[in-house]
C-alpha cells in the first residue's frame, strides 16, 4: 500500500487530554504552538476536560482535519489516542499522535518519540504517512489490546491505584499484583476461527482473554506470534485455570519476556475469531478493555483486522528494521 501524502502547510488538528500522563499540559502545548508556527503551520487544539465526551471531541477534530486537509494529532496516552484512531479510521486523512502517557506501547512500536519537541519536529518535517493495521472488537478499535475477564479488572484496578498514587509503573505493577492475589471467576468461551468452509471451533476456560495488536508488547511478553501482528493477523493468548500462586508466576514469566513458553497458556495467530461467552455471561454486555479503556458490548464479539488501515505519521519503514527490543522494555 502506497504511502499517503501530506502537504507541507498542512494544518494541524490536536485532540489534547488535559490529564493524560504526567507532563504538564501547558507546557506541552507551548512546545506544540512554539514549533508549529516556526514552521509557518496553523495549529488548532481541541483540550479535553475532565467531564468532557472524548469520542464526541475526537470525531469533531477528525471533521475538520478531513475538511481542510489537515493532519489529525492525538495527544495523550493509550486512551486519548485510541479514540481519535476510532474517529479516524476510514476517512482518509493523516494520523500523529504525540505520546504522554505511561506505556505509550503504540508510539513506541513506531519510533515517534516521547519528548514533546522531538515529536513535534518529527511530525512537521513529514510528507508521508504510512499505513499501521488497526484491530477491531465488534465496531470498536484497538490499536494495542483488547481483552476480557481479568485483564479489564486488572486496568480498572491500575486505573484507581493511580488516581490515589499519580502515574507511575511502579503504582501500575502494584495493582497489577493486588489483582491476581484476589480471587477471580473463569469464563467460558466458545471460539469459533476464520469464517466459511474452513472455520474450526472450541470451548476453552479461562480467566482472560487477551488479543494482542502490538508487536513491542507481544515481544516483551514472549509471545512467538509477535511479527504476525504486522503481517495481518493478531495474536490471542488465554490462560489455562490455575491457583493464585500459579498465576502470580505466570505474570512473573511475563514480565521475564517468557510467557510463550509456558505450558498453561493457549497461544495462537488469527484473522478472525467469534468470541460467544457461555451462559450466565452471555446473558448480558460483557466487559471488554480496548487500549486500556473499558467498553461494555453485546455478545458475540468478533476480533478481526480493520479492512483499512490508519495513515500513521511516523519515521521512515526503514527504521521499523531495528529490533523493538532495543528500545526502553519497561512495562
Amino acid at each position: 500500500m502506497q504511502p499517503f501524502e501530506i502537504h507541507r502547510y498542512a494544518p494541524l488538528f490536536v485532540v489534547m487530554n488535559a490529564a493524560s500522563g504526567s507532563q504538564d499540559t501547558q507546557t506541552v502545548k507551548g512546545v506544540i504552538e512554539h514549533e508549529v508556527h516556526r514552521a509557518g503551520r496553523s495549529v488548532f487544539f481541541r483540550m479535553i476536560e475532565p467531564g468532557q465526551n472524548l469520542t464526541q471531541v475526537a470525531e469533531r477534530a477528525v471533521k475538520q482535519a478531513v475538511e481542510h486537509h489537515g493532519v489529525i494529532v492525538a495527544a495523550g496516552g493509550d486512551g486519548t489516542i485510541n479514540a481519535v484512531a476510532q474517529a479516524a479510521l476510514g476517512h482518509g486523512c493523516a494520523f500523529a499522535v504525540l505520546p504522554q502517557g505511561t506505556f505509550n506501547y503504540f508510539g513506541r512500536t513506531h519510533h515517534i518519540p516521547t519528548d514533546a519537541t522531538e515529536a513535534i519536529r518529527l511530525l512537521l518535517n513529514a510528507r508521508e504517512a504510512y499505513p499501521v493495521q488497526v484491530g477491531l472488537v465488534n465496531d470498536k478499535v484497538f490499536l494495542v489490546n483488547a481483552s476480557l475477564g481479568l485483564y479489564p479488572e486488572l486496568l480498572e484496578e491500575r486505573e484507581a491505584a493511580k488516581q490515589a498514587h499519580g502515574r507511575s509503573r511502579l503504582v501500575a505493577m502494584w495493582a497489577g499484583l493486588r489483582t491476581l492475589l484476589h480471587r477471580h471467576r473463569h469464563l467460558r468461551l466458545k471460539l469459533q476461527l476464520g469464517n466459511g468452509m474452513g472455520a474450526s471451533q472450541q470451548t476453552i476456560k479461562t480467566p482472560t482473554l487477551f488479543v494482542g495488536n502490538n508487536q513491542l508488547q507481544l515481544e516483551q511478553l514472549g509471545m512467538p506470534e509477535a511479527p504476525r501482528v504486522t503481517q495481518g493477523q493478531l495474536a490471542a493468548i488465554a490462560v489455562k485455570p490455575q491457583p493464585t500462586w500459579r498465576m502470580l508466576w505466570l505474570a512473573l514469566r511475563g514480565a521475564m519476556g517468557r510467557l510463550g513458553e509456558a505450558d498453561e497458556v493457549i497461544n495462537f495467530p488469527l484473522k478472525e475469531m467469534v468470541v460467544t461467552p457461555l451462559v450466565p455471561m452471555g446473558r448480558r454486555r460483557v466487559k471488554v478493555a480496548t487500549d486500556g479503556e473499558i467498553n461494555w458490548l453485546t455478545p458475540p464479539l468478533r476480533f478481526t483486522v480493520a479492512s483499512t488501515p490508519l495513515n500513521l505519521v511516523c519515521p521512515t519503514p526503514e527504521a521499523f528494521e531495528q529490533p523493538h527490543m532495543q528500545q526502553s522494555t519497561g512495562t
